[in-house]
């Protein structure tokens, strides 16, 4: 690892670097778990290794009884993409200018890091803390996902181990550290739908049925439907169809197939039910002949109030001097999958989030202890 004008040598920083270094792309994890598991044990942390197929996940508690605090975070990283377009290797951190770069620094190899040192800074001062805190890491967030945090929430529910507060490590600034707390997310829903008609040559159209031009009628009026009007938290359902195919590449063929993927940021206002009912309905009354396989990827959470988030605000006041705005904005996270543990309290704060999946990803060394010592001081509030 390298060094450029900086002599940052705070623990969390360097924990970040050493996770950076791992090129663990999902679902690979490269070592970066037992790096991790390593500094915790050191503490007193139990280490359960709830990897599952290609997955590598770890649940590490320290304590006993409750209440129940879990950091939750990833240690995989989505690809660099093309080298050339970064400044300097993305798997061999670099610190310029107070700037670490690479990639994961900000998502999120640098929360991960703050919460480790957090909750080792806060054991090892308060070993006999009420409760338990507990970390859960996966490698297989940025990817399928399936593997990942939500076997080990099935995990922890068959055992009936139920998280009451849950705080993500996830890049939720947006202009200054501690600016943004996620307090919930839309729901996610994917509709790959196969609409079906009967190949032939364009030139004798009556002996073909395209499905393309079938189907344009049923998605206009998807895209002009108003799903619901959102709410004081969450903007109104937002349809997108990212994806269309048909056809052979050549001009003289009737398609006998056309594929449409057709995707749902959903507010709660609207239920994943009723989304697939009204797509349903009007696929229906087109007289389309169509067949649709559903992917459901969480529903819409949210925690409007509670200690975790008053506490959480009064700690990136106490830290950063700044008061944090909440928000649903952007795509979807873990917590996800946390809100199945119900009346569980979940928040996601983290760096900023301005090079995440970019080239030269990069995050302030500041604010990464910056972010350890409001995490620690999360931990204090709620945990002696």
């Amino acid at each position: 690892m390298k060094e450029s004008q900086s002599e940052n040598r705070q623990e969390v920083v360097s924990l970040c670097m050493e996770l950076v270094s791992k090129p663990s792309v999902t679902p690979k994890d490269e070592g970066c778990q037992q790096l991790i598991a390593t500094k915790l044990r050191d503490s007193g942390f139990h280490i359960e290794n709830l990897s599952h197929i290609d997955t590598t996940n770890m649940y590490a508690t320290h304590g006993s009884g409750g209440p129940i605090f879990c950091f939750l975070g990833h240690t995989d990283v989505v690809s660099p993409g093309e080298l050339s377009a970064w400044a300097y290797s993305p798997f061999d951190p670099v610190i310029h200018d107070g700037m670490i770069y690479g990639r994961g620094t900000a998502d999120m190899k640098g929360g991960v890091a703050a919460m480790v040192m957090a909750a080792k800074r806060f054991v090892e001062k308060n070993p006999n803390h009420r409760g338990k805190i507990s970390l859960m890491f996966t490698s297989n967030e940025e990817g399928e996902f399936v593997n990942g945090t939500p076997h080990m929430v099935s995990r922890l529910l068959e055992r009936n181990e139920i998280l009451d507060y849950c705080l993500i490590g996830e890049p939720s600034s947006s202009k200054v550290l501690g600016d943004t707390i996620k307090i919930g997310r839309r729901g996610v829903l994917t509709a790959n739908v196969s609409v079906f008609g009967i190949q032939g040559h364009v030139a004798y159209p009556h002996l073909g049925n395209n499905p393309v031009h079938n189907a344009i009628p049923a998605l206009n009026e998807l895209v002009s439907h108003v799903w619901d009007r959102g709410n004081e938290y969450f903007p109104p359902t937002s349809m997108q169809i990212p994806n269309i195919r048909s056809g052979f590449g050549v001009s003289n063929i009737i398609p006998g197939e056309c594929f449409i993927q057709i995707n749902w940021r959903f507010s709660n206002e609207i239920s994943a039910e009723e989304i697939k009912r009204i797509t349903d309905e009007i696929f229906t009354r087109h007289k389309l002949n169509y067949h649709i396989d559903w992917e459901f990827a969480g529903a819409p959470f949210i925690t409007r109030t509670g200690e975790l988030l008053d506490i959480t605000k009064k700690a990136v006041r106490d830290i950063c001097g700044i008061e944090a705005e909440g928000s649903t904005a952007g795509g979807t996270s873990d917590g996800r999958f946390i809100a199945r543990f119900e009346g569980c309290q979940v928040l996601e704060l983290g760096v900023i989030s301005e090079t995440i999946h970019k080239a030269n990803e990069c995050t302030s060394a500041e604010d990464l202890e910056k972010l350890a010592l409001i995490y620690e001081r999360i931990l204090e509030e709620l945990m002696v």
